[in-house]
């Protein structure tokens, strides 16, 4: 019997690949003959770099950059096991928990850092960049992530600019002609899973730069500021980049990349799926688990499980889903390929504890829905 385990994290408790190995540890106890193969996985945002380095035995980059702030951060990012397929989450090189919240104001951070860990991937030969938006600090247009790979913005003066949110109002000029070339051969895959403008009353700075600082004042001037940047944009590099869906997330960066590049804007799960081959393993399996901290309603909206089940359904695979917390509106899930989705928390115990013996509860969670399993076969 083959089995396929291929959960997300439970954030702030265990990593996707601690579910997966408790997960086993539980199956492997009633089904010790059982082929069980480990896939851990992630939706495109945090965590996502370690699931897929973990899912293809590849490694993980450090890598000092230019941080949010302007400052050197110390950085990382993924080198597949295929050796050609690097993943960058923007959030290490330019996330909001690298700015103290008493200096949040995305009107003076930068995406510079998000840039030179594209370059780096490429000088280890990188042929493709997954590239996970959210968790950014930034709301520059990805301004500075273009300036680190050779795109010159100059002001009114002839001067160049560094760029962050404050800079773009500044742009008189646009010079991408120094543009790192090597990326013309490249494909870049972006996992971004909201559709909000670069600008307006659902853009990037109205929607999401009071998260990172920005008073009401400041979310106003920062979407002054990217609609002159999109109007650059239009003017020098040809391309219309204010009303396309996704172009907001994080940030803008989203924008900048659709800009300079041409990117291949995915659901954030679908592009890890793909990278880590989860449809050739799911051959022939008895059954697949999956699962995260919080599973409900909400979970048909691009998270890990429900990305998971609707593969298996696809090939008439039952789906078990394992999660810390049930939410509201979990029958819903029951639609798109899950067969049981089981809560490991034996009784009524506080957060911490919950968060604390989470491994072990998973281990007993998963080797009772073995024994209702062998009791079917």
């Amino acid at each position: 019997m083959k089995i396929v385990i291929a959960p997300d994290s439970f954030k702030e408790s265990l990593t996707a690949r601690e579910v997966a190995e408790a997960i086993e540890k539980g199956l492997a106890s009633i089904f010790p003959e059982a082929e069980i193969v480990k896939i851990p996985m992630a939706d495109g945002g945090e965590g996502t770099v370690q699931s897929l380095v973990d899912a293809t035995n590849g490694k993980i980059i450090e890598k000092t950059v230019t941080g949010p702030m302007g400052t050197p951060v110390n950085a990382y990012f993924g080198l597949l096991g295929d050796g050609r397929t690097a993943v960058i989450e923007m959030a290490a090189a330019s996330g909001l928990q690298l700015v103290p919240k008493e200096k949040r104001n995305p009107l003076y951070t930068t995406t510079f850092g998000t840039g030179e860990l594209m370059t780096a991937a490429l000088e280890l030969g990188a042929s493709e960049l997954i590239i996970g938006l959210g968790g950014s600090a930034t709301n520059d247009g990805g301004a500075g992530m273009a300036q680190a790979l050779g795109v010159v913005f100059f002001d009114q003066y002839g001067k160049t600019l560094d760029m962050n949110g404050d800079s773009l109002i500044k742009i008189a000029k646009i010079d991408h002609s120094q543009l790192d070339r090597r990326f013309q051969d490249i494909t870049i895959k972006v996992a971004c899973d909201v559709n909000n403008p670069l600008i307006g009353v659902r853009g990037a700075a109205a929607v999401y730069s009071p998260q990172k600082g920005a008073t009401p004042e400041i979310a106003k001037k920062l979407d002054v500021h990217l609609q002159h940047y999109a109007k650059m944009i239009e003017v020098y590099v040809k391309k219309d980049v204010r009303n396309f869906p996704g172009a907001g997330a994080a940030g803008g960066l989203a924008a900048g990349l659709m800009a300079f590049f041409s990117p291949v804007m995915m659901p954030g799960i679908d592009i890890v799926i793909e990278a880590a081959n989860v449809e050739m393993y799911l051959k022939d399996a008895a059954f697949v688990v999956t699962g995260e901290g919080k599973m409900d309603g909400q979970t048909l909206y691009g998270k890990t499980p429900i990305g998971i089940a609707r593969l298996a359904q696809k090939h008439d695979i039952p789906v078990i889903g394992i999660t810390g917390s049930i939410g509201e509106n979990i029958d819903v899930l029951f639609d798109y390929g899950f067969d049981a989705v089981l809560s490991i928390v034996p009784g009524p115990v506080t957060l911490d504890k919950a968060m604390a013996n989470a491994e072990d509860y998973i281990v007993q969670t998963m080797a009772n829905a073995a024994r209702l399993m062998k009791l079917k076969i």
